[in-house]
């Protein structure tokens, strides 16, 4: 059984013990849930722990691999601009059309309630900031306090900065301070290998305690996260369609028969790298050079996740508004750029991992509270299918995209008279 199946079974079970111990035992209910309770707050605090270094970490390692890669020639750095543009488009998806789909089909209110009252360790929601006082405070006057207080977006535009930096110094020193960082990261991959390996025993616990205060309704409010979030990739998935159709003029049939291969593979494995053989005969059949797909493909596995800013950000708003947290067009403006940076670091990293460090540092910076995901990561199995099939959709269409702009080029190279 993988690791998302036993947190996933652990979830379910954990419900349906919390409501039958409602139902059969009721006065059991308080003792039960105060030793469950503190269980499963201790595993929720072991893996934010991780979350400041772990961002950290990511972001400067996949700020120099970035840049790297825009070395490599003309068509990584066409790619690589290609990539991050439709990061925020992506993220800007999912500012436009979750609380459209929250509106359409919110919530069940008596469950929201239930469950808000199930997760008592969220504690007291502070008041979203005046805008001006937000952005006041974006620039930390001091990072050890800004990390100690989870202030997200001041973590990541210092970071941001001291990464760009780094490109301005001795390529030695560069080196050396990317493989710290380096280190860093996977040291704290191995920690958060360790916590997600008692993550069903955490995941137990935190689920016990919501059937049995929420019962029935927790369920439903699953499912419905579920289908929203599923929802949001789904559209950028089909973004990828007239992307093929208007930017690289393939006929709407031949991307389809080209892109189901690899779609077969990204459901039944929810990898990208493994649907990459796929992908690339896929590349091969809309008539992409062999020398194109080479490069834009591995490079698209490596740092491009098409689904990831917009399917992260669609988990922060729905959890702000499941406690009620107040959205305005500036803060979801502010969350779309957050949603983008952060997808840049992890998207080499297995789904559970990346749910995390990826999701935390949005919610944290549009004022949603960050314990709901302890619970959510348990359904993550579900929704990360729709991640992998949307990202290898996409990262077919940008090859073939990019792949026109190469033929492009070399006819107007082949056009071009001799000199001299």
């Amino acid at each position: 059984m993988t690791q998302a199946s036993r947190i996933l079974v652990s979830l379910l079970a954990g419900l349906f013990a919390g409501i039958a111990l409602a139902s059969f035992v009721p006065t059991s209910v308080p003792g039960v849930t105060a030793v469950a309770e503190p269980i499963g707050t201790a595993w929720l605090h072991g893996l934010q722990m991780t979350i400041v270094p772990l961002v950290v970490s990511l972001l400067v390692t996949g700020v120099a691999a970035t840049a790297e890669a825009a070395k490599a020639g003309r068509l990584a750095g066409r790619a690589i601009a290609l990539y991050v543009t439709l990061l925020f488009v992506s993220a800007s998806i999912a500012a436009l059309l979750t609380p459209l789909f929250l509106t359409l089909v919110p919530l069940p209110a008596t469950s929201a309630a239930a469950l808000r009252a199930a997760l008592s360790q969220v504690g007291t929601i502070p008041p979203v900031p005046p805008l001006g006082e937000f952005f006041a405070g974006i620039v930390p006057t001091n990072i050890v306090k800004a990390s100690a207080s989870d202030a997200f977006l001041s973590v990541i535009i210092f970071t941001l900065v001291f990464a760009f930096a780094m490109a301005r110094i001795a390529s030695d020193d560069r080196a050396l301070l990317v493989r710290f960082f380096t280190a860093l990261r996977d040291t704290m991959l191995v920690v958060i290998d360790w916590i997600l390996w008692i993550a069903p025993l955490g995941v137990f616990a935190l689920a016990l305690v919501v059937g049995a205060r929420a019962g029935t309704g927790a369920f439903g409010a699953l499912v419905h996260y579920i289908l929203t979030v599923v929802a949001v990739g789904f559209a950028v998935l089909l973004l990828a369609y007239p992307l093929a159709l208007f930017g690289a003029r393939v006929a709407p049939g031949a991307f389809v028969r080209a892109a189901l291969p690899s779609q077969a593979v990204a459901i039944s494995t929810q990898s990208s790298l493994a649907s990459l053989p796929a992908m690339l005969e896929g590349a091969r059949a809309l008539g992409v050079p062999v020398a194109t797909a080479g490069v834009t493909l591995p490079l698209a596995v490596a740092i491009f996740r098409a689904t990831g800013p917009a399917m992260n950000l669609a988990v922060a708003i729905y959890v702000a508004t499941w406690f009620g947290v107040p959205l305005s067009p500036a803060t979801l403006a502010i969350g779309v750029v957050v949603a983008t940076l952060t997808s840049l670091g992890s998207v080499s990293l297995p789904g559970t991992v990346s749910y995390v460090s990826a999701i935390a540092p949005i919610a944290g910076t549009i004022g949603a509270p960050l314990a709901p995901l302890g619970l959510l990561v348990a359904v993550e199995t579900i929704p990360d299918i729709m991640r992998t099939v949307g990202n290898v959709t996409m990262d077919l269409a940008t090859t073939a995209l990019l792949g026109r702009g190469s033929r492009r080029s070399e006819e107007t190279e082949d056009e071009d008279p001799p000199t001299g």
